[in-house]
């Protein structure tokens, strides 16, 4: 991901830029950022909806990510169907390997494009500058976005004034996620399918493939530096206690307040099982320093047994497609979520999943017509629009749709595969606004379509596990600190602490040497204010369940 802009981050020119910026628009198009109250009429035009596909229209996008490069809009054969029916062109604004210094440029050029296309919490710097248009006065008149993603996740999305400025991307209602245990089908059956479910279970299965199995590698953590699927086995310690816990929120949340991690006993009992595979070379001995194409390379030659991380699907279904290429019999398989004896495992959450989604499309103060770019987000956030962009053209993989909605897929769809992927993944970097509501629905459909056999490992292993046993965390999310601000400097500062002491302890050369480190930690910790820390994000955290409340 790229180096985005933070809030007070820019040079004092760029800053100073950002303010004429705002001015010059606002002289030009003050309806555009009325407040909702007292206009139905944003853009001052007549009340009447605008209907994408009434006449040419376009727009210019700007995608917030160094490592985004936007393709051409109407090249693929998605697009190029829409750019012709709707008559809709978007122009991009390249980042060019460098998104924080190119938003700087066109901020002090006065050249702001009219939609900026990033992550969530980098659009602070531009709203609080005045440089977003509100967006509530379109949210009735254009009812799609209101519609799928409903009150709890666009007010999570409003900011500290109220309004809402950010049209997320791939918002959903139910739970996602790709974390888990991923288990080498080949071995597993070799070693006669012993009980893989308890975490007893999993250590005495790690050392039977030490002693059986001496150049395969018992457990990969993926990349522990980051967490991975050392957080995951955190999960499996305590009931509803997902690997995020420690990963994302560093905190522990308990009686409604978040608490030490370092003190907390479920924790530090997961560090220890932890370090006790690392010291009996039951884990990858460079899980602290390896890269993911380490990590990959592993996988697609079948030399792991267990592979745990937040990411598990992903790595894991390519591996294993690769493995049954050459052996039917090969390949990997899901488990349920591994437990401490005694838990129930159907409380066992993994990991988390966020309604918000991915990233948001903001429409800045530039746009000549900030209420037809509303309309049109609106519509490719709509099944039609869904259907066009993912999906494509009807009568090309898709003919009509059922009682639900969900549009009826051609045989083109299930008897071509190689060139259906090549075309819809043509425009993944071209959805600004997902429906994961509504698009995940349609890919259930087609999954369900076809015999047993077929169907991806994805699908099967989402359907199955990981969607079950993910944490809806959403009213935590957004919850950090501004860098700038004291608590910003308490976090960062933590963050580092967290990660040299969760090293120490993976590294460390016995148990009691875990628990010291700890407790040296626990102390470091408050020395740096990290309950000052846990009461803001406590306080963050509350205010998020709040704003879910409101209709």
């Amino acid at each position: 991901m790229s180096n985005k802009l933070k809030k007070g981050s820019a040079p004092l020119a760029a800053a100073l830029a950002l303010a004429m910026v705002v001015t010059g628009c606002s002289g030009g198009d003050t309806t555009a950022t009325s407040d909702p109250k007292t206009t139905d009429k944003p853009d001052g035009n007549s009340s009447a909806a605008w209907k994408l596909g009434s006449e040419p229209f376009s727009f210019s996008l700007f995608g917030n990510y160094d490592w985004y490069t936007m393709p051409v809009w109407g090249k693929d054969l998605f697009t190029k169907e829409v750019k012709e029916k709707m008559k809709l062109d978007i122009v991009p604004v390249q980042s060019q390997g460098n998104a924080n210094s190119k938003l700087n440029t066109l901020i002090v050029g006065n050249e702001l494009p009219d939609v900026v296309w990033g992550d969530r919490d980098k659009f602070d710097r531009l709203r609080d500058n005045g440089a977003l248009v509100p967006l509530d006065p379109y949210l009735d008149k254009y009812p799609n976005l209101k519609k799928w993603a409903g009150d709890e996740i666009l007010n999570m999305l409003r900011a500290p004034d109220g309004k809402l400025y950010l049209f997320p991307n791939w918002y959903t209602n139910k739970p996602t996620g790709n974390a888990g245990y991923v288990v080498n089908k080949k071995i597993y059956n070799e070693l006669g399918k012993p009980k893989l479910e308890t975490t007893d279970d999993l250590y005495n299965y790690l050392k039977l493939v030490k002693e059986k199995y001496p150049n395969i590698i018992p457990f990969e953590p993926g990349q522990a530096q980051e967490g991975k699927g050392v957080d995951i086995l955190l999960s499996a310690f305590a009931e509803e206690t997902p690997a995020s816990y420690a990963g994302t929120l560093r905190a522990m949340p308990k009686d409604g307040k978040f608490t030490s991690l370092f003190a907390d006993p479920v924790y530090r009992e997961s560090l220890v099982y932890v370090n006790k595979l690392h010291r009996e070379k039951l884990m990858t001995q460079d899980a602290l320093t390896q890269t993911v194409d380490q990590v990959r390379e592993k996988l697609n030659t079948g030399r792991v047994a267990v592979y745990a991380d937040v990411t598990a699907i992903e790595y894991a279904s390519k591996a294993d497609a690769e493995l049954v290429k050459k052996d039917p019999n090969d390949g990997y398989f899901m488990i349920w979520p591994i437990h401490k004896a005694g838990l129930d495992k159907t409380k066992i959450t993994v990991a988390h999943y966020d309604r918000l989604g991915w990233n948001a499309a903001a429409i800045t103060t530039k746009a000549k017509d900030p209420e037809k770019i509303f309309a049109t987000l609106d519509w490719m956030t709509s099944p039609e629009g869904m259907n066009a962009v993912v999906w494509g053209p009807e009568g090309m993989y898709w003919q009509g749709v059922d009682k639900d909605g969900m549009p009826n897929l051609t045989e083109k769809f299930f008897n071509e595969p190689e060139e259906r992927t090549k075309n819809m993944n043509a425009t993944n970097d071209l959805q600004f606004v997902g429906n994961s509501t509504y698009n995940d629905a349609i890919k259930l459909k087609a999954e369900m379509s076809l015999p047993e056999e077929k169907q991806s490992w994805e699908t099967k292993y989402q359907q199955t596990i990981t969607w079950k046993t993910h944490k809806d965390l959403t009213a935590m999310r957004g919850i950090e600190p501004a860098p700038d601000s004291s608590e910003g400097l308490i976090r960062e500062r933590w963050i580092e602490l967290y990660k040299k002491v969760r090293a120490q302890a993976i590294l460390a050369k016995s148990e009691e040497e875990v628990i010291a480190i700890l407790d040296k930690g626990e102390k470091d910790a408050q020395t740096l204010g990290i309950e000052k820390l846990n009461t803001y994000l406590t306080k963050k955290w509350k205010e998020n369940e709040e704003k879910m409340k409101k209709k």
